[in-house]
């Protein structure tokens, strides 16, 4: 029985990657990593030793061999829901695994930035690959997320005692991350590039913005970790916002 294991490589330090992710990626017969597809129909690449690289594939050259990658185009940058661009990608990409399945590999390791379960493309490729071929094997590999490096290299504890956590894409909309800021506990938002200045707002509206961190490029040349600000105009897509919850004394919330 073939498997695919998605792996969770973390933000951006290659040194992030656990014990286990580095020897199945390792052991793989193929170790695959999602790049942005251009505008023609997506398919497979090899990787060049010199080419530009995407964040999970920076991050696996540091432990396997450029020429035992292969790069799967995905429509990364699309917005606006399951587009025609964004599906057929997933479909091709699934039949790339499918083929190399069919072609005698048995172990298949899918490097994703983060946690393959945590909003991750991985899940889409299993579900394309399981549609084919519904005898392979989907497992994972747990990764480092970003918060977890943020609030790590900020020393900003996630949660304490009966504290809540909540992590949001500021994608899904305002509504939610202003009724996360209400509430008595952590508040984590994800892509919030484009919407920057209305979460800065709420920040404010909700007098939250002393404590907030923000990190940009995590473990990556230009890597920015600190205050939230007004002069932040060219966050990232992968940019992480960590609003801690509020705490007036030692185990207040034991």
């Amino acid at each position: 029985m073939a498997t695919l294991t998605g792996v969770g490589v973390g933000p951006g330090d290659p040194e992030l990657l656990t014990v286990k992710a580095v020897r199945v990626l390792r052991e793989a017969d193929l170790v695959l990593v999602p790049v942005m597809a251009d505008r023609a129909e997506p398919t497979a690449t090899a990787v060049a030793p010199g080419a530009d690289a995407g964040r999970a594939e920076r991050i696996v050259r540091a432990h396997v061999a450029a020429d035992r990658l292969r790069r799967l185009p995905f429509a990364l940058d699309d917005r606006g829901g399951v587009t025609a661009r964004r599906a057929a990608a997933w479909d091709a990409a699934a039949r790339v695994v499918v083929e190399a399945i069919d072609a005698g590999a048995r172990s298949l390791a899918f490097a994703t930035i983060g946690d393959p379960n945590v909003y991750s493309t991985f899940g889409y490729l299993a579900q394309g690959v399981r549609a084919l071929r519904p005898a392979v094997r989907v497992a994972t590999v747990p990764g480092v997320t970003a918060m977890q490096e943020l609030a790590a290299r900020s020393g900003t504890p996630l949660c304490e005692g009966r504290e809540p956590l909540t992590l949001l894409p500021a994608t899904a909309g305002l509504a939610l991350f202003a009724d996360a800021l209400a509430g008595p506990g952590t508040v984590v938002a994800y892509k919030g590039w484009r919407r920057h200045p209305e979460l800065l707002a709420e920040l404010r509206r909700h007098g939250r913005l002393t404590d907030a961190v923000l990190g940009r490029s995590l473990g990556l040349p230009g890597e920015r970790i600190g205050p939230v600000d007004d002069a932040e105009h060219d966050l990232p897509y992968l940019s992480t916002l960590l609003v801690p919850a509020r705490r007036d004394r030692r185990g207040g919330k034991l």
